[in-house]
């Protein structure tokens, strides 16, 4: 409470993977607690908590988004897109299925993130290098894999995805 005051939730509505969710949420809550403590969507992860790593990145509105550092009320009448919405009827997304193939995560907490940001990434360029895929890569942060196969694994998913 600032100054005694108390602080009032704001009403928010957003359109998360696919549905609409209306709460009053309190100006100060971050996304990613939003997703995962209030909906209940806990595939995002929380990592460092300064925009640093990356396992927090969701899709806002068809761009990658850290969400540790975006407020709920920051989306409000947004579009949202979380790793849980990447599998559809029991089909692994393309990125997932390649993920697994070329064995680019190991302890996974990064990898919600990794999806995320390289879905996005992919969406801008459908073709990429190898030199461009670690650029658009670069703000998301893996502590096991040594990155090749994660490079790997976007080359396939994004020959996957053209055809």
């Amino acid at each position: 409470m600032p100054n005694g005051l108390p602080i009032m939730p704001m009403p928010v509505a957003m359109r998360v993977d696919g549905h609409l969710y209306e709460r009053a949420v309190e100006p100060r809550r971050l996304l990613c607690d939003y997703i995962r403590q209030d909906l209940g969507l806990t595939g995002t992860h929380v990592g460092c908590e300064h925009g640093i790593c990356g396992a927090c990145t969701v899709i806002v509105n068809g761009e990658a988004v850290k969400s540790c550092l975006m407020l709920a009320v920051q989306a409000r009448g947004a579009d949202v897109q979380t790793v849980e919405a990447l599998a559809q009827n029991g089909q692994l997304h393309p990125l997932q299925e390649a993920f697994a193939e070329h064995h680019a995560l190991q302890c996974g907490f990064c990898t919600p993130g990794m999806l995320m940001a390289a879905l996005t990434f992919l969406n801008e360029n459908s073709d990429p290098t190898d030199e461009q895929i670690k650029l658009g890569m670069d703000g998301n942060l893996c502590r096991c894999t040594g990155y090749y196969n994660i490079v790997d694994a976007i080359r396939a998913a994004a020959r996957m995805m053209r055809v």
